[in-house]
């Protein structure tokens, strides 16, 4: 586990007393301040506070992680939702190359694409995908039972919707300057989707991923079947990914971010040197390293010391 770490403080605004409630916990819970900045973000505030080792000689990797765990949570309680701190390893910040990850659905895009294919296929299959990808997404369903089922009510829809929701798609605010950004300082960004390859390769074309994987939808005859291809991508995959492109590219997991808000992002985010909740569900949220509350993709670059103003 890294021994050092800088705390990123971001928010809409980030209020005097609020800041001294954090640094307060900083203090507390063992950690030195050795450096505070101010960043200028145009739509929401960051200020930076470079930490000291937390780590003293002797400590196992689990009391570390431990610790860690706990000096995140006390930061949440103490921001009461009006700032986020997030604790990030300084291998990461501060590593030449990075590897970013990010799910697809409610985070790189706006939108759930199924449920954007369910509404062609009628109102009644709309609200049963709907329904179904909650659960999902909590956590409370299997990810791949789930996937079968939502896709099963999509047979017989012509091929030419995959057009026309792919023209529906909106990017999340920042999506594109996170990428571009990262890529031009020579960093490696993928995408890992439950979605369907038909619309995460020309999304993942246009923005210039480095990777890009999802499932396929089956089509015969120029109509959806209502299956997919292959072996689902679900929760194990995306790790798998992330590790293997990561490796690809001859980047370390110490050097490695992902990003998600559904269960089904929980074991990339836990393989990453930070895993970040944006927008997510509850339990991604408490599961997270680092949470993003605004619907603004901007604050990873922020995170992961890229920001270019």
């Amino acid at each position: 586990m890294p021994s050092t770490f800088t705390a990123v403080s971001y928010g809409q605004t980030l209020s005097p007393a609020a800041m001294e409630k954090t640094r307060t916990v900083l203090t507390e819970h063992g950690y030195t301040i050795a450096s505070e900045r101010r960043e200028n973000h145009p739509e929401f505030e960051v200020i930076v506070l470079e930490l000291g080792s937390l780590t003293p000689s002797g400590t196992t990797h689990a009391q570390a992680a431990a610790r860690l765990t706990r000096l995140r949570r006390a930061l949440t309680e103490a921001g009461a939702g009006e700032i986020n701190t997030a604790v990030v390893p300084d291998s990461l910040r501060w590593a030449k190359r990075k590897f970013i990850i990010l799910d697809v659905d409610s985070t790189l895009i706006q939108q759930e694409v199924i449920e954007l294919l369910a509404a062609h296929a009628g109102s009644e299959a709309e609200a049963e995908v709907t329904k179904v990808t909650e659960a999902a997404m909590r956590g409370e369903l299997d990810f791949a039972q789930s996937l079968h089922h939502r896709v099963a009510t999509l047979a017989g829809l012509p091929e030419s919707v995959l057009a026309e929701v792919g023209a529906a798609i909106q990017l999340s605010a920042g999506a594109e300057r996170l990428v571009s950004q990262a890529k031009e300082a020579g960093h490696v960004v993928a995408a890992v989707s439950g979605g369907f390859s038909q619309i995460l390769t020309p999304l993942a074309e246009k923005l210039g991923l480095d990777f890009a994987m999802a499932n396929d939808l089956e089509i015969i005859d120029g109509h959806l079947s209502g299956k997919v291809v292959g072996a689902v991508v679900d929760r194990a995959t995306k790790a798998v990914q992330l590790q293997s492109w990561s490796q690809e590219v001859g980047i370390g997991a110490e050097a490695t971010m992902a990003i998600g808000d559904g269960a089904n992002d929980l074991d990339m985010m836990a393989a990453a040197a930070l895993g970040v909740a944006f927008n997510a569900k509850p339990a991604v949220r408490e599961a997270a390293d680092a949470q993003i509350n605004l619907p603004n993709l901007d604050i990873a670059l922020a995170l992961a010391n890229i920001w270019t103003p």
